[in-house]
């Protein structure tokens, strides 16, 4: 009987420790599985926004924004009151590191010349969805060369302002980091202070609005990202895009937890070991070297 004993007892921790090896491994595969899913994902949406972006050309119309069209544009989610995009930026400790990282978003509208048609083609967070979290949109539209594309951009915003999601195609979940920056030809960023001159409304001292030639910059820097509006012959020779996704198990997790509380964003604050960042330089090949002169 003792032996029998003795026996069975061995042979029980010979079935848990294989049990523990067997759901490590297990655990192990999941985690394989999920980042590649995030990661083709991922990559996937960068070389979609990469396509576009490369489509984008100038209207050649008029310099301003009430009856010209806009080129590209782009502004953080927190630079205006639209209640549908408030995104409070997440901060995330960085590992063995007393610093923390600053995720942003910005959303962003390009126009597209394509034979006989313009194309506008935006992309947006909707920061305040609850579930998914953090899911990334694409608007698109066309119309006629012979109609001016102003109503394209006009579009974009009302979707975005009045929150019509169902108008955009959902792209990817998880997206707490989006920024694009342009640069001009010579490789330097633009932003409100280096390229542009400043104008005062004469109705309104206060009101301090920013040009350079056909560029009109946001005069408050919102957490280091500078918004902007193009027109006429202007578009950016280059634009820097930044996409940071979180892995599908954390955005399962932070999903769990209540919405937009202390517990939530506690937790994606800890969780920069599971944000996966992406950033390219993608180069506008309609851009107009008489802009810059």
């Amino acid at each position: 009987m003792v032996e029998l004993l003795v026996v069975m007892t061995l042979l029980s921790l010979i079935v848990l420790a294989l049990m523990a090896v067997f759901n490590s491994t297990q655990q192990a595969f999941r985690a394989g599985v999920t980042q590649t899913d995030v990661l083709e994902g991922s990559r996937a949406a960068v070389d979609l926004i990469t396509t576009d972006l490369r489509t984008m050309a100038p209207s050649d119309s008029s310099s301003n924004w009430n009856n010209g069209a806009v080129n590209y544009f782009t502004l953080d989610n927190n630079y205006l009151a639209i209640p549908s995009l408030y995104y409070q930026p997440l901060q995330q400790s960085l590992p063995g590191s007393p610093a923390q990282r600053a995720n942003v978003l910005n959303y962003f509208f390009f126009l597209g010349r394509e034979n006989t048609k313009w194309t506008g083609v935006g992309y947006v967070v909707n920061a305040n969805n609850s579930s998914p979290l953090y899911p990334l949109y694409r608007f698109y539209a066309e119309t006629n060369l012979a109609v001016s594309p102003y109503a394209l951009f006009t579009a974009f915003t009302n979707a975005i302002y009045y929150a019509q999601w169902t108008n955009l195609n959902h792209v990817l979940d998880g997206v707490v980091h989006l920024t694009v920056r342009p640069f001009d030809p010579a490789g330097y960023r633009m932003t409100n202070t280096a390229f542009c001159a400043q104008y005062i409304s004469a109705g309104n001292a206060n009101n301090v609005t920013n040009y350079h030639d056909n560029v009109w910059f946001t005069p408050f820097p919102t957490w280091g990202e500078v918004g902007c509006y193009f027109f006429s012959n202007a578009v950016p020779a280059a634009v820097e895009l930044q996409l940071g996704v979180l892995e599908d198990r954390t955005l399962a997790r932070a999903e769990s937890l209540p919405f937009q509380s202390a517990a939530q964003s506690n937790y994606l604050a800890q969780q920069s070991g599971s944000l996966h960042l992406f950033r390219q330089r993608v180069t506008i090949p309609n851009v107009d070297p008489a802009a810059y002169q």
